[in-house]
């Protein structure tokens, strides 16, 4: 996929400001120059959020800088405006590496930093799995002056490119690792931690850069980063922690259990959504593993649900179509793994469900994160069964506050899956089994798949 074409699939820059804000703060207090103040405030951001009233000033000031705030905050913000204030007085390529888990999140904080940067020539690209190599290796070799990518596919180009594509990364003024717990974390099959490394070892030395690490929830990994030898005359590390505790789940949002017989997991999902107070509202549904949530997006298609899908198996293009159609109404459920947890801004989300219960009590918090945003209200459900006990009291030892059991007036779960769900849901159930067999795309059609040309 070129650029042009991530360009033209974006959605429209988001403009909600999702934290509490400093009312009496102000940007042009911040020391930023006037063409940013105004190109924030074309964006409705008019007033600084707790971690970017904290942050800015000080990577405007040269310092590494461990942020740490919950979901919602305005990170990218509190990154992005000082590397674009620095670059525009002295333009130069490339000046900034932004590495990111996800590709969705890479695409979210292109969006911003192309919006951000409206007023000025600045070059960014993309590069992330998924889209043709040759493409981005020619983009890399143009010097833009930002790079957001994740961290795979870069490792992969500074493996496989020549030395002119990545020769411009040795000039790399600062480098940013958002959702930096999830990037430096160790220890488990996924971890990125290798391809993070394999990128730093081409950039300048610590002492010739600025390093910046954002996240929602600070880690002893993150924490270890502000006690690393630091050259003479450097200044020691910024750490700034703002609600990554005791705020890390809003206020306004109920968390509920529900206990679900495992045999009957999809049934009970499926009356679920159908309740009165359920029937109408926007919906993320997240599973542990992509090949349940690709069940689940047959299963509930063929219910005659509006939904769609966000997971790792998915081509890239599909992957933002089925979230651009979430963002816009027209699918009103999105069942997804935990490449939707992280970071993405989807607004009015009411309802989160876990299917599946996450192993950590962390990836419950930025999930259940996608909804109460802003100070609007929200609701996140579990599904809880006989052997997910200890899960559940891990969950709620890290936020602080009990999980309530689900209730609605009038409504009988039970019953009604006994009455109205066995048998239909029984039946799709196999249909869906079927269409995940034979590799059909939900909807019933077979997959396209390249032939081979026989001559």
């Amino acid at each position: 996929m070129t650029q042009a074409e991530v360009d033209q699939l974006l959605p429209e820059p988001t403009s909600r400001v999702l934290a509490p804000l400093d009312a009496n703060t102000t940007f042009e207090s911040l020391n930023l120059r006037p063409w940013l103040v105004q190109s924030l405030a074309n964006m409705a951001i008019k007033r600084p959020t707790g971690i970017q009233k904290a942050s800015i000033p000080e990577i405007l000031k040269g310092r590494d800088c461990i942020g740490g705030s919950r979901t919602g905050s305005g990170k990218t913000v509190a990154f992005a405006v000082p590397i674009l204030q620095l670059w525009a007085e002295n333009p130069s390529a490339i000046f900034a590496l932004v590495l990111t888990p996800t590709r969705e999140l890479a695409l979210q904080i292109y969006e911003q930093i192309k919006a951000i940067s409206s007023p000025q020539s600045l070059k960014a690209i993309l590069i992330t799995g998924g889209s043709d190599m040759r493409q981005q290796a020619i983009a890399l070799a143009n010097r833009p002056h930002i790079v957001i990518a994740t961290p795979g596919r870069l490792a992969d180009h500074i493996r496989t490119s020549g030395e002119d594509t990545i020769c411009g990364l040795k000039r790399v003024r600062f480098v940013v690792l958002d959702e930096a717990d999830r990037l430096l974390a160790s220890g488990n099959a996924g971890s990125m931690l290798p391809d993070v490394e394999e990128c730093l070892s081409v950039l300048p030395p610590p002492s010739a850069r600025q390093t910046l690490l954002f996240t929602a929830t600070i880690t002893p990994e993150v924490r270890a980063l502000k006690d690393m030898p630091r050259q003479p005359g450097r200044e020691p590390v910024f750490v700034c922690e703002v609600d990554t505790q005791t705020l890390a789940i809003p206020a306004t949002l109920k968390q509920m259990h529900l206990q679900v017989p495992v045999t009957h997991r999809e049934h009970y999902l499926h009356m679920f959504l159908l309740t009165p107070a359920n029937v109408s509202k926007s919906v993320i549904i997240f599973c542990n593993r992509t090949s349940t949530a690709d069940f689940l997006h047959h299963l509930l298609r063929l219910l005659d649900h509006r939904v769609t899908a966000l997971h790792s198996k998915l081509p890239q293009r599909q992957r933002i179509d089925n979230l651009g159609r979430f963002r816009a109404s027209a699918a009103r459920i999105l069942v997804a793994t935990d490449v939707a947890a992280r970071g993405l801004d989807i607004p009015e989300v009411k309802l989160v469900i876990n299917y599946d219960i996450p192993r950590d009590p962390d990836d419950y918090i930025h999930r259940v994160g996608r909804t109460a945003r802003a100070g609007r209200k929200g609701d996140a459900v579990t599904f809880v069964g006989q052997r997910d006990v200890d899960l559940v009291l891990a969950i709620e030892k890290r936020v602080g506050r009990l999980l309530e059991p689900w209730a609605e007036e009038g409504v009988n779960l039970e019953s009604r899956v006994l009455r109205d769900a066995l048998k239909v849901v029984g039946e799709k159930k196999r249909e869906a089994l079927l269409e995940v067999e034979e590799q059909r795309e939900v909807g019933g059609k077979r997959k396209r798949t390249k032939q081979k040309l026989v001559v």
